[in-house]
């Protein structure tokens, strides 16, 4: 590698701060994807810094580097094929003893490694002092103290990087763990039968092989069978006969033998570098949870956030939506002006700009939620929601944890479908991914804006927290019935780690929300602009179609007459007739235009499925935009935008008053809201769904069962609303 190129991998346990770091390195200069085969999220940065392109790597958040979880596999196999320059350890201050289970691991692999304690601030405030200088001799690793949150120590971090990986040392003997008398001599002894029987071939540091070996490490045994060609049965025979001794001399299994070890040579350490002060010290977090996960007041709370959270993403997002509601009529108000009548015309305002259009002014809606999202995951409060509800999910045989992805669906159903990989029960995955759709994603969020701002004004976020709670209730019934029924099985044990309530960055937050909502914006390129397109065609072909009245007709005479009534006005009169006299042509042409929407393609499509909406209160507009809606839900505002004629004025405005023009009423508005919520997921979430669950029949099952509840919820809410007298 060239000397100015340096790569850096950030590796830490879950929640030490390790991506708040990333972040206040690389800022905006990131690239998220996933690892190669697997779905894990693959973070990286590249930065110019001190004369080096750094790239900068962040690693899976693991406890150890035993490959349990698709994590520690990730994260180690980077460590140990890719071979990074320098691999800094973000080490949490405030919880040493865990941290550094991680860190003595990372010591034993063969590279430069860096110890970063991080939250140096909260061990203070804890009364704990910690001796870097000390560690780093103990150890023989460089330290330095980080305060993530308040991007304290950074500079630091990369210029002692950038001095590691220039640094031509090799790894030191005695940062190796010192094993008991029993352990280390089964170690020297087939680690020397290794180097004897290979001649140092091995793809790793013999020492480090010979440890996992003799905890029975599954990938190191693959290994060592493909690369010791001849002697790779050898190895492992020897090693099962070393591991046999060792559980005779110890009456357990060596993993976890060496496993107390290095926890008895971590607290070893943490006597040598760490004093606490006798003064008690006020544990914030622990006051905090003393209300926020309290058994009666928790889950109210809970609710008050999500309710504040619709709330909030409703009312303060109506004011960057208008401006970019008033912008985009601007666009189309000009490009009206200066095209001159065609067919190209007519794609341009009525299919891309209406489209499009009618969407793209929820941008700053569905920033305000994803903002809200990463607001509780950075303040630690995700995790005290996945506590609350233990409880409840246990009544449909899953745990706080199925709660997670659950909660991730809130944002995009697709990842949170992917995520359920971490749960450890198949039937448990399967379970949540089958509920998990009922969870309204932010695509939805259109939708719920556009007929709740119609119809329910000043109780539209209210409305929107009830439809986001239908979902999470349903999912709740959905999950009872199905582990009694399809997926019986005993509840899985849970344990879910609190991390300590910290101060969100802004800076983090904004970039987490920025990640999230790029997904949107590329959506706008590709799936909603030829889904608009599409729409567009098939309502604006055949054009030529039989009118049942001659529209042409009807307004010359409506310039006729008003003409006539301008000649005989005075000048004080003329502005009100020349506004009644655009106003009626304005409605002569929407009805034309919905005439010619209506004996169009897409009118025909309509009018097929039109009995199968007529009983939800929808009509076939909105059946269309429903159909429409199966490759992806925000097509279902572009779609009512294209089929009423919505393109040259104040889009979300006009849209509203065209459904009211075409006869929908609060309770019908109300009815589709519920159908969007429950009815069979998009594209992207049916093929996470046939991936993750590796069937079609499942993937067959969520989307006719998915359909039924929602065509059953939508019958009760609206003819049971007509029941009791609304409208």
């Amino acid at each position: 590698m060239h000397p100015s190129n340096l790569t850096i991998a950030l590796a830490g346990n879950p929640n030490s701060g390790k991506t708040t770091i990333f972040n206040n390195i690389t800022g905006t200069r990131q690239k998220v994807g996933n690892w190669p085969g697997v779905t894990v999220a693959k973070k990286e940065g590249r930065i110019h810094k001190y004369g080096y392109d750094l790239k900068i790597i962040d690693l899976p958040g693991t406890y150890s580097l035993t490959p349990f979880s698709i994590e520690e596999i990730v994260a180690r196999n980077y460590i140990l094929d890719e071979r990074p320059d320098v691999v800094v350890d973000i080490i949490d201050a405030s919880n040493l003893e865990r941290s550094l289970y991680l860190a003595t691991q990372l010591r034993e692999l063969d590279c430069k490694v860096l110890f970063v304690l991080n939250m140096a601030d909260l061990a203070r405030t804890r009364g704990t002092k910690i001796d870097g200088d000390k560690l780093s001799q103990l150890l023989d690793v460089p330290v330095v103290f980080t305060v993530g949150n308040k991007n304290e120590g950074i500079e630091v971090l990369l210029k002692q990087a950038i001095k590691l990986a220039e640094t031509d040392i090799k790894t030191p003997k005695k940062r190796h763990v010192n094993y008991s008398k029993d352990i280390e001599n089964a170690i020297i002894r087939l680690q020397q039968f290794i180097e004897e029987k290979t001649d140092g071939t091995t793809p790793y540091n013999t020492r480090w092989t010979s440890i996992k070996l003799l905890e029975d490490d599954k990938i190191i045994k693959e290994r060592i069978l493909k690369s010791a060609n001849d002697f790779g049965l050898e190895i492992l025979q020897t090693t099962q006969a070393l591991r046999k001794h060792l559980e005779q001399r110890f009456d357990d299994d060596p993993q976890i033998v060496m496993t107390d070890e290095r926890y008895g040579f971590i607290a070893g350490i943490i006597k040598e570098i760490q004093t606490t002060s006798t003064k008690q010290r006020v544990d914030v977090s622990r006051n905090i949870d003393l209300v926020l996960t309290n058994r009666f007041l928790g889950f109210p709370i809970f609710l008050f956030f999500i309710w504040a959270m619709f709330q909030l993403t409703f009312t303060l997002g109506t004011y960057p939506m208008d401006w970019i509601d008033a912008g985009v009529g601007w666009v189309s108000v000009t490009l009206d002006g200066l095209l001159p009548d065609s067919l190209v015309k007519a794609l341009l305002l009525d299919g891309i700009i209406a489209g499009v259009g009618s969407v793209i002014v929820f941008l700053p809606n569905i920033l305000i939620l994803f903002f809200c999202i990463a607001l509780f995951e950075d303040t630690g409060y995700m995790s005290r929601s996945a506590f609350l509800m233990d409880k409840i999910m246990h009544l449909i045989g899953l745990h706080g944890k199925s709660f997670i992805p659950m909660l991730m669906g809130f944002g995009c159903n697709v990842p949170a479908i992917m995520a359920t990989r971490t749960l450890e029960s198949e039937k448990d995955r399967i379970l949540t991914i089958l509920i998990t759709p009922f969870m309204s994603c932010s695509a939805k969020l259109p939708v719920y804006i556009i007929l709740a701002g119609a119809f329910f004004g000043i109780r539209a976020g209210t409305v929107i927290f009830a439809i986001y709670l239908l979902g999470i209730i349903l999912s709740i019934i959905t999950g009872r019935l199905f582990r009694s029924t399809l997926l019986r099985g005993a509840d899985a044990p849970f344990v879910m780690e609190l991390p300590p309530y910290r101060v969100p960055m802004l800076k983090s937050l904004l970039i987490h929300m920025w990640d999230r909502s790029k997904l949107f914006l590329k959506k706008m390129g590709k799936v909603i602009l030829i889904g608009s397109i599409i729409i567009w065609a098939l309502s604006a072909f055949p054009r030529n179609v039989s009118y049942s009245i001659d529209y042409d007709s009807k307004i010359n005479r409506v310039i006729t007459s008003y003409t006539a009534q301008l000649d005989a006005a005075d000048e004080s009169t003329k502005p009100q007739i020349e506004k009644e006299k655009d106003a009626e042509l304005f409605a002569v042409e929407k009805a034309r235009q919905a005439e010619h929407a209506e004996k169009s393609f897409i009118g025909r499509i309509g009018k097929i499925s039109a009995p199968l909406f007529a009983p939800l209160g929808i009509d076939w507009r909105g059946g269309v935009a429903l159909l429409t809606g199966f490759v992806a839900k925000e097509i279902v505002v572009s779609t009512l935008g294209v089929l009423h004629a919505v393109g040259v004025e104040d889009t979300s405005e006009a849209l509203a008053s065209a459904l009211h023009a075409a006869g929908m009423t609060p309770l019908s508005a109300l009815s589709m809201m519920v159908f969007v919520l429950l009815y069979l997921p998009c594209l992207a979430s049916i093929a996470a769904i046939r991936r993750e669950t590796g069937s079609y029949k499942w993937m067959s099952f969520s989307i006719a069962y998915s359909t039924t509840v929602a065509w059953i919820m939508a019958f009760i809410v609206y003819q049971g609303g007509k029941l009791l007298g609304y409208s």
